[in-house]
């Protein structure tokens, strides 16, 4: 059966009585044959691919203009697009165009039926989105194996994404588990807000108990983001724990993070960190820098201090110069730890304003519940409705005793 040539006549906001019952936000179930939206402004073309189809087992939509064909793109979410080109009003290339630009429709493949059979027409198709180009007339046993063809690479295709999103979510999952929660350590008194840029993050964080009411508080950026930067953090993990406690100096503690990761870390990856460790009986709490932003000190009183390390970067140099300071606490003081995220944009601003902006923030929100300052400090200077472009970390510690 033949296609015929393309029609100017026009008909706008065609569509058949073929359509799905189905409403669109409704998951077609495993079993149920694959939907087809039809978009020609010829009736008598829309019907006959429509029969082709259908009689091989198919689901059929149909569109007589570009408009009501994006508008059943979005709300059936067909498998499969079957396109004219030469159509009054919006032709079919800028129908595909604007389907591709829309979230929600972008990965549904469009396959091109036109009379317009010239090498310019098809690789403008293809450069535009479209996965495939049928001159007509056609021949119904053509349209129907490149249909199956493209169903089935899609199929392929969102296996293939399934099984990279199960992986990168069991990933998550098990850096999660890493996590301490401020539930497991009550008497440490912080709070934290961690949101990857990514499934899997490249920020850390660790509270280790050191006996005697005594915390080490850790807070590192891994250099890059996603799966690499991610299974860093269990190692990064395991060495503070090794070799934090009572017979390890902070700087031992750093040494020892440094010596590892400098052999684990290829070429241009680094760590920046800072260690603090938390005396509530001595009321001393000492920092140790890493190439890390400075730690933000506020005292009960809303008087803040920032605690700016000149130092290097953890398994860059072979032996680490850092830096240490002790500061004198005293009970409600509270101390912020992060990564640069927090304090980075593009937007503007530069990185010594972001860190005023977040100092600022920490002193209005000395007097706020520990449980919710960090997130709500975060929310404060990274609002939901922003983009973010680097995984965004604040632990909040208050000094007790």
């Amino acid at each position: 059966m033949n296609l015929a040539d393309e029609s100017t006549s026009p008909i706008s906001g065609l569509e058949m009585s073929r359509q799905s019952d189905l409403p669109g936000e409704q998951k077609r179930a495993a079993m149920d044959p694959p939907t087809i939206l039809v978009v020609d402004d010829t009736p008598t073309n829309l019907e006959l691919v429509a029969s082709i189809l259908e009689a091989e087992g198919f689901r059929t939509l149909a569109a007589g203009d570009g408009p009501t064909a994006r508008g059943l793109s979005r709300a059936q979410q067909p498998d499969l697009i079957l396109l004219d080109v030469l159509m009054p009003g919006e032709t079919g290339f800028e129908t595909c165009s604007q389907l591709k630009s829309d979230p929600l429709t972008a990965d549904i493949p469009i396959i091109f039926l036109s009379a317009l059979d010239d090498v310019k027409s098809k690789v403008t198709g293809l450069k535009i989105g479209g996965v495939d180009y049928i001159a007509k007339p056609v021949h119904g046993e053509e349209v129907l194996a490149r249909v199956r063809v493209h169903l089935r690479i899609r199929e392929t295709n969102r296996a293939l994404v399934g099984q990279h999103r199960v992986r990168l979510e069991q990933l998550r999952d098990a850096q999660q588990a890493i996590l301490v929660r401020p539930d497991d350590y009550p008497e440490a008194r912080f709070a934290v807000h961690y949101k990857p840029l990514e499934e899997a993050g490249g920020d850390f964080y660790d509270v280790v108990p050191l006996g005697a009411g005594i915390f080490g508080y850790f807070v590192a950026d891994i250099s890059g983001h996603g799966v690499s930067a991610a299974f860093l953090t269990s190692a990064v993990k395991a060495l503070l724990r090794q070799y934090a406690g009572p017979v390890f100096s902070p700087e031992d503690t750093m040494r020892a993070v440094d010596s590892v990761m400098g052999q684990m870390l290829g070429e241009e990856r680094y760590l920046t960190a800072c260690y603090a460790r938390m005396n509530p009986q001595t009321h001393q709490l000492t920092v140790i820098g890493a190439g890390h932003p400075p730690l933000i000190l506020v005292t009960r009183n809303g008087v803040p201090r920032t605690v700016e390390l000149a130092s290097d970067p953890l398994g860059v140099f072979g032996a680490a110069i850092l830096r240490r300071q002790d500061l004198r606490v005293s009970k409600g003081d509270r101390f912020f730890m992060y990564t640069d995220g927090l304090i980075e944009s593009s937007a503007g601003g530069g990185r010594r304003q972001g860190l005023e902006r977040l100092v600022d923030a920490c002193v209005r929100h000395r007097a706020t519940p520990l449980g919710e300052s960090a997130a709500r400090i975060v929310a404060e200077l990274r609002p939901p409705d922003q983009d973010v472009e680097d995984d965004l970390l604040l632990l909040a510690a208050e000094v007790g005793q």
